[in-house]
């Protein structure tokens, strides 16, 4: 159990579901109510399939393409860290990912499925976290299920949307998208650490 609830507080950090409120607000602006439900049940069912897709196929391009576990390690810590750093560091998730609204006819997909639910952080931590090599298949199958239910309370958030943001402020998303943010950093330094062990056999 208590693994269970690392593993989606993890996964929670990454996808950052009240991150996705504002993004989702400004790309729904020109929708009613009834459309803005469908536009966010939509959304979470393209980023699930998403990251339910890296999720059975990314262990089999990273064997594929002859990439050791360290050096995938390596590479998809340093890759996590660095999105981590423009969630502390940068505009926050929020504001950056609303600067990617071009067209307001296809906010589905973009930028609400991707990159905001389903962000290339969330894509390679999914990756990392159901590594054939690390975990046990019933550690994967919880991870899986971890990521349906953090999008399902995600679908949930933006279903809410305009009340979750008239609650707590914008501001107060974004300081909760750093804390995220910091989190998901952690994690990525320690998978740079655990691929530099393993690598020179420390």
């Amino acid at each position: 159990m208590l693994e269970f609830l690392r593993t989606f507080f993890f996964i929670f950090a990454v996808i950052d579901p009240i991150g996705s409120i504002p993004v989702f607000l400004e790309a729904t602006k020109q929708f009613n109510k009834k459309e803005k439900k469908k536009i966010a049940i939509r959304a979470s069912l393209v980023a699930a399939i998403i990251l339910i897709f890296f999720i059975f196929v990314g262990q089999l391009i990273m064997e594929a393409m002859s990439i050791s576990l360290d050096a995938f390690q390596i590479s998809g810590g340093v890759i996590l860290f660095l999105f981590a750093l423009t969630m502390i560091f940068g505009e926050g998730k929020p504001e950056e990912e609303k600067h990617l609204i071009k067209d307001y006819k296809h906010v589905t997909i973009f930028p609400i499925a991707l990159p905001s639910i389903a962000s290339p952080g969330a894509i390679m931590a999914v990756v990392l976290l159901t590594d054939n090599h690390l975990y046990t298949l019933g550690e994967q199958v919880l991870t899986a299920l971890n990521v349906l239910l953090v999008i399902g309370l995600t679908s949930f958030l933006l279903m809410i949307a305009s009340r979750v943001q008239d609650r707590i402020g914008e501001s107060a998303i974004t300081v909760i998208s750093k804390i995220m943010g910091l989190i998901l950093a952690s994690f990525a330094v320690q998978n740079i650490l655990s691929g530099i062990k393993g690598y020179f056999n420390i």
